[in-house]
């Protein structure tokens, strides 16, 4: 009888916020252990309809770009064809009655967009253990870049997780690790945010990026980060990086697009000199009429063409 009446509570319920799970039965050996441990995790495992707006971000940051054209097409896709995968919640530790994601942040938001409930399994997780699901949700999507997930990784360390425990969250091995947290040590973090997820530079780009930025000034490696996308920013930071530190041009000659020698340009602190003599003295005349224009080209290139 307990049994049909266990069958029953959990029929009756499944559509419903499970709330905590209640205390184990006393017996849980046997048949009957079997039985009230499957029906226990089957009702931690039901399905909820949740108000979107009772819903809290929780977990590390694992995004670098803002997609609000992702964004856009998602809450689209869901008002016309329902919402297809549910997220993960749990309670919330610190507020009564609110939940907090676990992954699915994209689909919450675009479930905000369009007023709907959020379909959802609810976990009662520990910090600890959000964000190891959180990690693992992250090695399992195509649509986080190399770096993301290395941010992510350095986040996790930084948080006090054992390597073991970032192998684990991110289904990758030691060897990944170390080089993932290589390239997020090396590459200073404001750096990292001017260039984006630049989704097309995978690990070997990242890589040969950690050694390029050593001892460079990342003012003008960020000034460098210029493009429509990320992509375009990781390639203009990747050649910025590639080319002498100023300080090893100092004393340079400066020749012109045929190679023809146009003079010498000399760096001192705070100044740049540039000396044009021979065929450069007559390129002087022409250089100072457009002085003006170049300038403002130049000022465009930095802002994007903002004013």
């Amino acid at each position: 009888m307990a049994r049909k009446d266990l069958l029953k509570g959990l029929i009756e319920g499944a559509g419903e916020d499970p709330g905590p799970p209640s205390p184990a039965p006393r017996s849980t050996r046997g048949a009957i252990g079997a039985v009230s441990r499957s029906i226990a995790d089957l009702k931690e495992r039901a399905m909820v309809d949740v108000p979107a707006d009772l819903i809290d971000d929780a977990g590390l940051p694992d995004r670098l770009d803002a997609d609000e054209s992702g964004l856009a097409a998602l809450a689209e896709s869901i008002r016309r064809h329902g919402q297809q995968v549910p997220v993960l919640l749990r309670h919330s530790p610190n507020h009564e009655g609110r939940y907090e994601v676990v992954y699915g942040r994209r689909r919450v938001a675009a479930l905000k967009r369009l007023g709907l409930p959020v379909r959802a399994m609810l976990r009662n997780l520990s910090d600890p253990e959000l964000i190891v699901a959180q990690g693992q949700e992250n090695a399992a999507r195509k649509d986080l870049s190399f770096i993301e997930k290395a941010m992510f990784a350095r986040t996790m360390e930084r948080k006090g997780f054992a390597r073991s425990v970032i192998c684990d969250a991110l289904h990758i091995d030691k060897t990944v690790v170390s080089r993932m947290l290589t390239v997020a040590d090396a590459v200073p973090e404001r750096l990292v945010r001017a260039i984006g997820a630049a989704a097309s530079a995978g690990r070997d780009r990242w890589l040969a990026l950690a050694e390029r930025v050593k001892d460079r000034d990342v003012g003008d490696l960020i000034a460098a980060a210029r493009g429509e996308d990320s992509d375009a920013r990781f390639r203009a930071v990747f050649e910025a990086a590639g080319r002498p530190p100023r300080q090893a041009r100092r004393d340079a000659p400066l020749n012109g697009a045929d190679g023809t020698a146009l003079g010498r340009v000399r760096r001192g602190k705070g100044r740049v000199a540039i000396e044009l003599t021979g065929e450069g003295a007559d390129f002087a005349d022409w250089l100072l009429d457009r002085m003006e224009e170049l300038h403002r080209g130049w000022q465009n290139g930095r802002t994007g063409g903002k004013t």
